[in-house]
This record gives structure tokens, C-alpha cells and sequence, in this order.
């Protein structure tokens, strides 16, 4: 046996136990943000991003490529920065989401203020389902918990986390509020499914794509593979499809945000999937060139090709130990 596939056993024989380890620790942490200020639980939560950020050498190394790739004018220091507080942004978004998870609704309402309201409004009122189309920008899952006390119940579909105990725990605060996720094998079915009822669903536009559902646009000037679900629903049943995202405030508060339904393309076009899709991707790169440290960096977005920069990153990691 190769070295290889035995630290992959090693690897995999020790894995439940790291899963309940991470699971207990979650489940102390929960119990402790009960307790703690909340102005303190913000700040807590800044220094767990910057412990990750410390001691997470691939993640960290894979936000920082990822800036420098995506805005290639900035200088290293600049884009180790960005990625940095992108762990910031990532820590306290966790231990406020466990916050958020002990509030009732009138409590979660005083700590947000909504923007484009009225056009969720006025998508629920015509009767035939709404899109909603996000990202793993600023404070999503915050985002999700407060959508479904403020608009109803919205249906989405979601990628597991690799601990299954983790991912019950998220499963429940979800649920608690009324958001309904589906499982990715038969997504589309269950989304339609929604649409025709006329609810609503919630798709990640961010994502990386493996499957026959992919389609490669244009994203902070690379090219990644999408998915088309939300272009292809969208085109069948004529629902608006409506971008949203979660913005900090001063003083710990939220600005949620739901911008104009994305202009749709003619139906008949053999390119209006396509063209479609790039239109969301490009309404989600708007803001994160606006506020590129609410963006997830530290995810591997692009996998079809390398930019220039990339390729550089790469030699000079054969030649040297790469940036630290």
C-alpha cells in the first residue's frame, strides 16, 4: 500500500471522531452565545475567523490566490487583506447565525432592515412563485432565517455539509423558521414542483458544477461552471427571478437586500439558458467587486481553467514554498 492511500485510510478511520469533536464544540459554543452580549458575541466571532484564518494554511492560501486572480491590480498585501477578513466576515456570520437561531421573529426583526421588500411583495401577490437567487456572500444563511419569518416559507436546495451532524443541527434551524431543503438528487423536480404550487425557492448561484446541469459563463473574469437550474425554471414558467444578499450595519445590524427580478431573455432564443445564467452571475459579481470581503474567497469557484496569474502562483510554488 502507497503512502498515499494509507494516510487516505488513516484519514477516514479518524473521521467520525473529528466529526463529534466538531459537533460538541459547536453545541458548547451554541450554548455559550445564549449567554454572552451580543456586542461581545460579534466580536468572538471576528476572532474565531482569524484563528481559521491562522491555522487553515490551504483555505487561506486558496482565498488569497483567488483574490489576486479575480482583481489582478491589487498588490499581494492588498489582496491578503481582502481574504482575511473574508474569514472574519465567515466567523461572525457562524456564531450570530447560532444567535439568531435562539431569537423569536420580532427579535430577529429589530436587528434587520429590509430593502426591495415590495418586490418580494408584489412577486407573491401576482401568484406564480418567485426565484430567489443568492450566493455565499455577506450573511446568507442570516438572510434565509429571516426571509421565511418575514415572506413564508421558501424551498431550497443546498449542498450537505461534509460533518452529518453539523448538517442536522443547520438542518433544524432552518427548519424552525420555515425554510424547506431539498436533497440535490431530483432538485429540479422538487423545485418545480414548488413553482407550479406557487411558493417559492432559493438557489446558490455560486457554486461549482459537475453535472449535465452546467453551463460556464463569465465570473470575475474567469470562466465557471454554473448551474442552469435557475435560468431553465425560470424560462419555463415565466417567475421572476429576484437576487438577494445581507449587508452588515453599524452597531450589529442587517440590510437585506432584494434587488429588481433579473431581466429575462426572449424564451425562443437557443442561447436564453446561456444568457440567462450570465445575467445572475453578473448581478452577484456587482457586489462582490463592491464588497469583496463579504464574498466567500476560500471555496474553489473556478476549476475549468487557470487565469495568467493563477499560472504564475502555480510556478512560483514549484520553485519556492509559496506565499505563507
Amino acid at each position: 500500500m502507497s503512502v498515499t492511500t494509507e494516510t487516505s485510510t488513516s484519514q477516514r478511520r479518524y473521521r467520525p471522531v473529528r466529526y463529534r469533536l466538531e459537533y460538541l464544540f459547536v453545541v458548547m459554543l451554541r450554548l455559550a452565545v445564549r449567554l454572552m452580549p451580543r456586542r461581545c458575541l460579534l466580536v468572538l466571532g471576528v476572532g474565531v475567523g482569524a484563528i481559521f484564518h491562522r491555522f487553515d494554511h490551504r483555505r487561506r492560501e486558496t482565498a488569497v490566490n483567488n483574490v489576486r486572480a479575480a482583481f489582478p491590480d491589487l498588490s499581494a498585501g492588498e489582496s491578503r487583506l481582502i481574504a482575511k477578513r473574508a474569514f472574519f466576515t465567515l466567523g461572525r456570520h457562524a456564531l450570530d447565525l447560532l444567535r439568531f437561531d435562539t431569537m423569536q421573529v420580532k427579535q430577529m426583526m429589530e436587528l434587520v432592515e429590509i430593502e426591495g421588500g415590495h418586490r418580494v411583495e408584489q412577486a407573491l401577490a401576482d401568484g406564480r412563485g418567485v426565484i430567489f437567487c443568492g450566493g455565499h456572500f455577506g450573511f446568507w444563511e442570516l438572510q434565509i432565517m429571516v426571509h421565511a419569518a418575514k415572506f413564508g416559507q421558501v424551498v431550497m436546495v443546498a449542498r450537505s455539509l461534509d460533518n452529518p451532524w453539523l448538517e442536522s443541527m443547520i438542518g433544524h434551524m432552518r427548519a424552525r423558521i420555515g425554510t424547506r431543503v431539498v436533497p440535490r438528487q431530483g432538485a429540479v423536480r422538487s423545485l418545480l414542483r414548488a413553482l407550479i404550487e406557487h411558493q417559492s425557492i432559493g438557489v446558490m448561484a455560486d457554486q461549482h458544477i459537475q453535472d449535465r446541469s452546467a453551463v460556464v459563463v463569465q465570473f470575475m473574469g474567469r470562466p465557471a461552471a454554473t448551474t442552469s437550474t435557475i435560468a431553465a425554471l425560470a424560462l419555463r414558467t415565466g417567475v421572476p427571478v429576484i437576487p438577494v444578499f445581507a449587508l452588515p450595519l453599524p452597531g450589529g445590524r442587517y440590510r437585506m437586500i432584494y434587488e429588481a427580478p433579473v431581466e429575462m431573455p426572449d424564451p425562443k432564443s437557443p442561447e436564453a439558458v446561456l444568457d440567462f445564467t450570465q445575467r445572475c452571475s453578473d448581478v452577484l459579481e456587482t457586489y462582490v467587486r463592491r464588497y469583496p470581503q463579504l464574498w466567500l474567497w476560500m471555496h474553489r469557484r473556478w476549476r475549468i481553467d487557470q487565469s495568467p496569474i493563477e499560472q504564475t502562483l502555480c510556478s512560483e510554488k514549484v520553485g519556492g514554498r509559496g506565499e505563507r
